[in-house]
């Protein structure tokens, strides 16, 4: 079983915005698999299970707001009794241009609080990442206020190309191991 987990912040004035972008790379998958995701109170998250090719797989949203995301897929892990190996975590990444997507099998938590939240909950830096580039604010803008500024026109093409390309990743990951992920789609 694998678990492929988007972050983002739950609620509508989020919706769109540029810390989301990993909860609509999960609407993406489900979208494209013909699956709809419900909420989940024990995990507190929006939840579905997918069998791809005789593989079990699920898509997660968790609902716990980006600070504390951990928690939720700590209780997923838990409750499935998973290795850290077989989840992916999709989101943004301001280290990143607009568009770029980077795969990677561990790391530091790079300043973002969901995946230091994942970290601390999980135990270790060894989880597959989908780190979506949303870029750097532009001088004078607070950072909290870019990742929760919605993208402009000119970087949605980029965004729904990175999103495009992490569903195409995530069909692979049904099919091989991680490294091919990061070979065929870094």
């Amino acid at each position: 079983m694998k678990v492929i987990v988007g972050l983002g912040n739950p609620g509508r004035k989020y919706t769109k915005t540029r810390h989301n972008v990993g909860f609509m790379a999960i609407d993406d998958l489900a979208k494209s698999w013909g699956e709809k995701l419900k909420k989940h109170t024990n995990f507190r998250a929006e939840y579905t299970e997918v069998i791809r090719d005789g593989e079990k797989l699920i898509l997660l949203k968790p609902l716990t707001f980006m600070n504390l995301s951990g928690e939720s897929v700590r209780a997923v892990a838990n409750y499935y009794d998973l290795d850290s190996e077989d989840i992916l975590v999709v989101y943004d990444d301001l280290d990143l241009p607009a568009g770029t997507v980077k795969y990677r099998k561990s790391g530091g938590h790079g300043g973002h609080n969901g995946i230091r939240s994942l970290i601390d909950q999980l135990g270790t830096k060894q989880f597959n990442r989908a780190r979506i580039g949303i870029d750097r604010p532009p001088e004078g803008k607070a950072v909290v206020d870019y990742v929760l500024s919605k993208f402009d026109k000119r970087e949605m093409d980029a965004i729904q190309d990175a999103r495009e390309n992490v569903v195409r990743a995530c069909e692979t990951w049904v099919h091989d191991d991680f490294d091919r992920v990061m070979n065929q789609h870094n």
